[in-house]
C-alpha cells in the first residue's frame, strides 16, 4: 500500500519555506513579539481622521417651510384611506364578477344535471316502490 504521495520530509520542507521567504524579500523582518506592546498615544482617533462636511454658507435653493409632522401624518393617513378604498371597491366588483360567472355556470349545467337526475330516479324507482300484484 505504498502512496504515490509520500509526504516530504520536514527538512526539504523548510527549505520550500525559506526558498519561499526569500522570493518576497522578507529576509530582515522579524514576526512582532508577544511582549511588544502599542503606545496608546499613537493610534489616530477618528475625529482626527475625518473632516467634517463643509459649512452650509451658500444654499441651493431657497428654503421652504418644512411640513408640520400633523400635515405629514395627515397626508399619509389619507393616501392609506384612499389606497384602502380603493382596494375594498375593487374587492366588491371582483367578487360580485365571481357570482356572476358562477351563476352563468349553474344555469348552464342545471339541465345536464335535471336530466341526470331524472335518468337516475327512474332507474331506482322500481327498487324504491315495488310494483303491487
Amino acid at each position: 500500500m505504498d502512496n504515490p504521495n509520500t509526504p516530504k520530509k520536514p527538512a526539504h520542507l523548510l527549505n520550500d519555506l525559506e526558498s519561499i521567504r526569500q522570493l518576497l524579500g522578507d529576509e530582515n523582518l522579524e514576526p512582532p513579539l508577544l511582549i511588544d506592546s502599542i503606545d496608546p498615544d499613537s493610534i489616530p482617533l477618528l475625529s482626527e481622521i475625518v473632516t467634517p462636511p463643509p459649512s452650509e454658507a451658500t444654499p441651493a435653493a431657497p428654503a421652504q417651510p418644512a411640513p408640520s409632522v400633523a400635515q405629514t401624518l395627515r397626508e399619509t393617513v389619507n393616501q392609506s384611506i384612499s389606497r384602502d378604498s380603493e382596494l375594498n371597491r375593487l374587492d366588491t366588483e371582483l367578487r360580485a364578477a365571481a357570482q356572476l360567472i358562477l351563476q352563468d355556470v349553474i344555469d348552464d349545467f342545471v339541465p345536464q344535471i335535471e336530466a341526470e337526475l331524472k335518468r337516475r330516479l327512474e332507474a331506482r324507482l322500481p327498487r324504491l316502490l315495488p310494483r303491487r300484484p
